[in-house]
């Protein structure tokens, strides 16, 4: 038997939000938390207790559940995890968490899921088993995601921003400068996905791309030709958003800390008065974030409509907040290994 410890980080997105779905560009970076499985594999079914959901999952090698009974919401996504590794044999474990939780737009979700499938024996290159993930991911929500998350969750380097190629797949590590700290605050405001209009925006981009070709490959007077006023706005951020990834990159890198501020401030404007993915309490915790002494400044971070924020300090600031806020540190990607059966 073998007795599997797979472990999968969250993310958080300093900069490229909204591109990952049309082949543009995303700066990511690996969190030091995430979600662990450990177990043992054997049998021909799966049995999976979460030490923060009360309810197991119990499911067959096809990821049907056993019992018939439906799956409470962490279930869905490791059955969906199954039917997508169709493994061989079965397993039996627990699940735990060090990801804050609450709707944060951190990707739990894509953390829970690679590291399930790691620890059900996953083989094959990360993008493989990100791509394997991102498929049961929007098998169990119907929300059509992008690869972003999962490909950060599986290709994290210690320390490091990783710049990836949402079209070619390449992924390019950044050292994240020392002297400024990368915080993360909740916005006082759950995010679901699948309650927000994340896919519309997905649709939108396609009517875009339908009518102009490629956003990847589009320039801010390629959209001159769109009639639509929506999709004008819509094509506008992602287009300037692909050249702030790269500015960014250029910014970590020369530790050019007024133009990293700079560019977290057009991410939020962009986000938030052209693809209108923010909502009044992001934005207001956006302000208290930037008139905070010692923060440069701030900006909405993954999906959008709730969830977190990301924001560039000065190293060793401590925030007052009535929310939960932490001090993001970029870790190791996702890995597995095996522990003695006793």
């Amino acid at each position: 038997m073998v007795a599997p410890i797979a472990f999968a980080p969250g993310r958080v997105n300093l900069i490229g939000e909204h591109t990952d779905y049309t082949g543009g560009l995303v700066l990511p970076f690996a969190l030091d938390v995430g979600v662990t499985v450990r177990g043992e594999r054997g049998g021909d079914t799966i049995h999976l207790r979460s030490d923060d959901e009360p309810e197991p999952v119990a499911l067959t090698l096809d990821g049907e559940p056993l019992d018939g009974a439906e799956l409470a919401p962490w279930g869905t996504y490791v059955a969906e995890a199954v039917k997508q590794l169709r493994p061989t044999v079965g397993f039996v474990g627990t699940v735990s968490s060090t990801m804050p939780r609450g709707g944060t737009g951190l990707s739990t979700s894509s953390a829970l899921t690679c590291s399930v499938l790691l620890a059900l024996g996953a083989e094959g290159d990360a993008l493989t088993i990100a791509s394997m993930a991102q498929r049961a991911e929007i098998a169990a929500t119907g929300v059509n995601i992008g690869l972003m998350d999962q490909i950060a969750s599986m290709c994290g380097v210690d320390g490091h921003a990783v710049r990836i190629d949402c079209r070619s797949f390449d992924v390019e590590t950044v050292t994240i400068p020392d002297h400024v700290d990368i915080l993360v605050v909740h916005s006082g405001q759950p995010r679901l996905l699948v309650d927000s209009e994340y896919n519309n925006r997905r649709i939108a981009c396609q009517m875009i791309e339908d009518q102009i070709g490629p956003l990847r490959d589009r320039t801010l007077d390629d959209v001159r030709s769109l009639t639509d006023p929506v999709l004008r706005k819509r094509a506008t951020h992602v287009i300037a958003e692909n050249e702030r990834v790269d500015q960014m990159v250029l910014a970590l890198r020369s530790g050019d800390v007024a133009q990293m501020a700079d560019l977290l401030r057009q991410g939020h404007r962009s986000l938030a008065e052209l693809f209108e993915t923010s909502t009044p309490i992001v934005d207001a915790m956006v302000d208290t974030l930037e008139a905070t002494p010692g923060v440069h400044a701030a900006r909405m971070t993954g999906g959008g409509f709730g969830g977190c924020i990301v924001a560039l300090a000065e190293p060793g600031v401590a925030l007052e907040t009535p929310t939960w806020w932490m001090r993001a540190k970029a870790g190791p990607g996702a890995s597995v290994r095996s522990s003695p059966v006793r």
